[in-house]
């Protein structure tokens, strides 16, 4: 009984790899569009959005199946409780990339990112980029030490979210109102993002220590 219950934890790792695969994928082709102006691509990302939110629907569903068939304790239970919540934050991570392909979509055929921003904008993509990278590692090999690391790689999205913003406020922002409503909605939406992936990097440290991560 005891191997059958581990071969169902591991197939809900392997679930969350899943969904952390596609949202990698979501929000590096959700940077692309909204940079490249690229419908098509901002389409994909819409889409493929109702695959991320079947997966969590059915795991979750597996997950308090087995909670209720097996009745774990201690640090088993510790991690399907988590499972619980580390699906959640990969569903809103999926729709925040969602988010920006909306964007997108919206400004087509016109550009939605400003000359002005495009370096930040380029720059926050790629730091979601690589949170999203370390974060399935940490859930793949339950790295205590990368998950830590998580929290302070999110410390350099929120330098590049004020880099943005202060540009904005700046006196020499010469676009539209819309524009700069556009892009502080997605400075918020990257920002979230990498948030979601600190909060799956401190389950993953909860699940294997049984202590809340330390803050950096």
């Amino acid at each position: 009984m005891r191997d059958i219950f581990h071969e169902e934890l591991e197939s809900i790792t392997a679930d969350h790899l899943k969904m952390t695969a596609l949202v990698r994928d979501a929000i590096e082709s959700a940077t692309k569009a909204l940079l490249n102006t690229d419908l098509q691509l901002a389409e994909k990302v819409i889409a493929d959005d109702l695959e991320i939110d079947r997966i969590q629907h059915a795991l979750d569903e597996r997950t308090i199946n087995i909670m209720a068939r097996q009745q774990p304790v201690a640090s088993d239970l510790r991690r399907l409780v988590s499972s619980l919540r580390i699906s959640a934050d990969l569903e809103r991570m999926g729709d925040l990339a969602n988010h920006i392909a909306k964007l997108a979509r919206m400004r087509y055929p016109n550009k939605a990112v400003p000359a002005e921003l495009l370096e930040v904008i380029t720059e926050m993509g790629s730091a979601a980029s690589r949170i999203v990278e370390k974060m399935a590692v940490v859930l793949e090999f339950r790295d205590t030490n990368r998950a830590l690391e998580i929290d302070s790689d999110d410390d350099e999205m929120d330098i590049l979210q004020r880099r943005l913003i202060a540009t904005l406020l700046s006196s020499d922002w010469n676009n539209s109102v819309e524009a700069a409503v556009d892009m502080a909605f997605a400075s918020r939406y990257y920002e979230r993002f990498s948030d979601h992936a600190v909060s799956i990097a401190q389950r993953v440290y909860y699940t294997e220590t049984g202590e809340f991560a330390p803050k950096s």
